[in-house]
This record gives structure tokens, C-alpha cells and sequence, in this order.
């Protein structure tokens, strides 16, 4: 299956749901931001932006991703320097990271542009012991994502 809204394109692995949505607009003649949201679990109607009401039912293989574009305005800063989706490795991940404890669980985030928007790319894993395959797991949905400017 491939989903494709707001200038994202991904194509799932088995397994994955994913919903793309646009952001409540931050000012005035502003179209809002993109926000993806990735699960190999049911993503619920209502969920919040790091995942809450999802990441609560990750298995120990299980993995969430959201991906959230910042303003346009803000390519250049030095935050989003890096130029390309980061390449999840076992050692990214830490359960400092999480937005909140999760028992058993870590998390990861990075910063980067492409196609002229910033974007934090944010995954969790249901298990820190076992974020050898969840990182790979997370690295192949990345694989299925291509960004390009938003229409």
C-alpha cells in the first residue's frame, strides 16, 4: 500500500499502518504542517502528536514513528543541517529519549530537510532490548518515504 499526501509518498512494509494530516495552520494564509504517523500496530482515531494512546500498546517488536515538518522559514537553521532521512541504528535509540516512561520501551529523534522542509523525525520501540530489529524495522518503513515539496 502507498500513502501520498501533502508532497509525502510512502510506500508500507507488511505490517504498518500510517496516516499523513495537516496541522492546524500556525498563522494566517498558512496551509499548516505535516505530520506523519507510522505503527505496526492499530493507530487509533485519536492520538496525540508523539504517539500518546499508541505507544502505550507496543508489543516488544512493535515500532511507532511520527514525523512532524516544521515552517518552511526554518530550512537553514543549523538544527536541520542534515540532508537526507537518518539511518536508524540500535545505538540511536535510549529510553532517555522517550516523551514519556515507557516500561521496557526507548526511543530515538533526529532533525533534517529535505526538499527545502525541516521536518523531526521521532520512533519509539516497544522494547530497548530489542532495538537491534526494532531500529531495522523503523530503517525499512524510512526506506518507502520519499519527500518532495509540498504542493
Amino acid at each position: 500500500m502507498t500513502l501520498v499526501a501533502g508532497g509525502l509518498s510512502l510506500e508500507l512494509p507488511p505490517g504498518w499502518q500510517a496516516r499523513i494530516r495537516r496541522q492546524p495552520p500556525s498563522q494566517p494564509g498558512h496551509k499548516g504542517n505535516v505530520l506523519l504517523h507510522a505503527a505496526s500496530v492499530a493507530l487509533p482515531a485519536s492520538r496525540g502528536d508523539f504517539g500518546s494512546g499508541v505507544v502505550e500498546t507496543l508489543g516488544p517488536d512493535d515500532a511507532f514513528v511520527a514525523m512532524f515538518e516544521y515552517d518552511p522559514r526554518d530550512d537553514d537553521k543549523v538544527l536541520f543541517v542534515a540532508q537526507r532521512l537518518p539511518v536508524p541504528r540500535p545505538s540511536d535509540f535510549s529510553p532517555a529519549v522517550l516523551q514519556r516512561t515507557i516500561r521496557g520501551g526507548t526511543g530515538a529523534q533526529w532533525f533534517f530537510s529535505l526538499a527545502g522542509r525541516p521536518f523531526s523525525l521521532y520512533a519509539v520501540l516497544g522494547s530497548h532490548g530489542r532495538r537491534a530489529p526494532g531500529a531495522t524495522k523503523v530503517a525499512a518503513l524510512l526506506r518507502g518515504l520519499q519527500i518532495g515539496r509540498d504542493a
